[in-house]
């Protein structure tokens, strides 16, 4: 079956309560573990049908947010979704009252209870209406990033369409792109500023209802961090910025020097090479093309994942208007298989969705024959970024399908800007917390507050008096801030166990193959520190962990010099 005739059915709010209740009530009476267990298993296939309604209209809300139908859907959902988790808590409280807990641990593992006691932490009845309240706002962003039409050179793009024009050779070309986008944001600067001062006090309200100090403590808690706490996470920043900024900085200062410009702006950040940067050879056909011939060829597991995507078309790609910005890849648990969605726009960007989204299908695909439990197949965040990051590193003996002549450069661009990234997905989270901690801050102190974190992370780059940058609020085109609170570090420890897998792949990468394989396959049974040392890798948290990987890394740099 093909991904337009998966169909999608409404959730009637009542009936899955009811059904919840049973099972709740169900698992109470229980006589033996093994009747719960018979329960939990009716409660996951309960799940996955939520799962899959939600997964279908967030999916096609997105392709479209026009579409009026899904429009009201997604609203639908994010109303039913709190009321749902009120009876959900129930439940979970029962399997932790259990008194067959420590057999219901033996048969399902204990970061499952892990889990449910940050689940019964991070929600309460009284939240409910806050978080509906919340999901409207995010949505409210997304579809006002999505409205964006830009009026550039004689055309009308969104804010993915204008992507090349940010990596054109002309740099009077770079820097008028950019400034159109940043009209945009300043045209909205009001409405974004309202709907992030009501995010914030919205959640930082559900924090103190939940009896926590701030956002900051429940932000972890609803992440899942189950093996590291914010502490760890600051020393990390800190280790980035002692080990790898300096690094990152003389990364920059080469790139400057091979466009040929004195002083990196901000428009000159995302240019790469004089005679611009690696670029897809080819049409929107041969690229897709390219990927089933390079997942075919990586190995059988990833040859049968491949079939089965462009078999169901579970893919959009394209950029048009009207489609929300960004790229992501989304379960449909009911159809037993993933989706990836994103924005091609004629950059390495879209060779980028096929490695790095691709990789959290393929996960999603081999835990899914691997994990019986939905709630044990996905892991925490890191992890599941792990897989999607690695997977881009993986993809290194098929690049030239995508670059031809221009492969060297997109391979050295490309650990480039893996390191880059590190600081900068820093600086978001560093922003965040200082944000959430100081909930009362006003707009012009929140940028002021990026402003002075850009320095410290990335202080190479010059913003150029350009009116949207150069007051602080280049922070708003991060969607995660808004949609995804504390989401971005996953992707810098995550990053830094990819670019351990980079260097295993380096002496060997069958060898390093197989440890992945290994590692996708346990999905969500452990923690994420605790899947890390499965695979017999570091601790992104642990002290010279940084240190040691920018610097192999530095030197690969040095030696692929172009």
């Amino acid at each position: 079956m093909k991904f337009n005739e998966f169909v999608y059915k409404r959730v009637e709010l009542e009936e899955m309560k009811e059904k919840i209740r049973q099972i709740t009530e169900a698992v109470k009476t229980a006589p033996d573990a093994e009747a719960q267990i018979a329960e939990i298993y009716r409660m996951n296939d309960l799940m996955k049908e939520h799962a899959t309604a939600d997964a279908l209209v967030y999916i096609r809300y997105t392709i479209n947010t026009k579409d009026d139908f899904y429009v009201k859907e997604r609203e639908y959902n994010d109303h039913i979704s709190p009321l749902i988790a009120e009876e959900v808590q129930k439940y979970n409280e029962a399997l932790l009252n259990s008194p067959f807990r420590s057999a219901l641990e033996a048969k399902f593992g204990k970061v499952m209870f892990l889990n449910l006691e940050l689940g019964m932490k991070g929600f309460s009845p009284e939240v409910t209406e806050l978080m509906q309240e919340e999901s409207a706002l995010q949505t409210q962003y997304q579809s006002l990033l999505a409205s964006a039409q830009i009026e550039y050179q004689g055309g009308t793009y969104n804010l993915s369409q204008m992507g090349p024009f940010t990596q054109n050779k002309d740099r009077e070309v770079r820097k008028s792109a950019q400034e159109a986008m940043g009209r945009f944001f300043d045209a909205h600067q009001e409405e974004l500023d309202e709907i992030f001062d009501k995010l914030v006090k919205n959640r930082t309200e559900q924090a103190r209802r939940l009896g926590m100090k701030n956002f900051v403590e429940l932000g972890y808690v609803r992440r899942q961090r189950n093996c590291y706490t914010p502490e760890a996470v600051s020393k990390f920043r800190k280790q980035v910025v002692e080990d790898l900024v300096p690094i990152v900085c003389e990364i920059k200062k080469n790139q400057a020097e091979r466009i040929g410009v004195e002083e990196l702006k901000v428009y000159d950040d995302s240019f790469q090479f004089p005679d611009g940067n690696a670029t897809p050879q080819g049409t929107y056909e041969e690229i897709m093309e390219a990927g089933r011939r390079m997942y075919t060829e990586m190995s059988p597991e990833t040859a049968d994942f491949i079939k089965m995507m462009f078999d169901r078309d579970l893919f959009d790609v394209v950029a048009k208007p009207g489609k929300a910005t960004g790229g992501y890849c989304c379960d449909i648990p009911g159809y037993e298989c993933p989706f990836i969605f994103s924005n091609f726009n004629g950059t390495s960007g879209d060779v980028d969705v096929l490695t790095h989204e691709a990789g959290h299908a393929f996960a999603s695909y081999m835990a899914d024959k691997h994990v019986d439990l939905l709630d044990l197949r996905l892991p925490s965040m890191e992890a599941a970024e792990t897989h999607s990051m690695s997977m881009e590193f993986f993809a290194t003996p098929w690049y030239k399908l995508f670059f031809k002549e221009q492969t060297k450069k997109y391979e050295l661009s490309h650990l480039e800007g893996t390191l880059n990234f590190i600081p900068y997905g820093c600086l978001v989270d560093h922003f965040q917390e200082i944000v959430y901690e100081h909930p009362e801050m006003t707009p012009k102190e929140r940028n002021e507050a990026w402003l002075k974190l850009d320095k410290m992370y990335r202080p190479y780059l010059d913003m150029a008096d350009m009116p949207f940058y150069g007051r602080g609020a280049g922070w708003q085109r991060q969607s995660h801030i808004y949609a995804t609170p504390f989401y971005y570090i996953d992707y810098c420890l995550a990053q830094t166990v990819a670019l351990q897998f980079w260097l295993e792949m380096e002496k060997d990468w069958k060898q390093a193959w197989e440890k992945y394989k290994a590692f996708v396959k346990r999905g969500g049974t452990d923690t994420f520190l605790g899947l890390v040392a499965g695979a017999g890798l570091k601790s992104p948290v642990e002290d010279g962990c940084i240190r040691e990987i920018a610097g192999h890394a530095s030197g690969w740099i040095k030696e692929h010099k172009l």
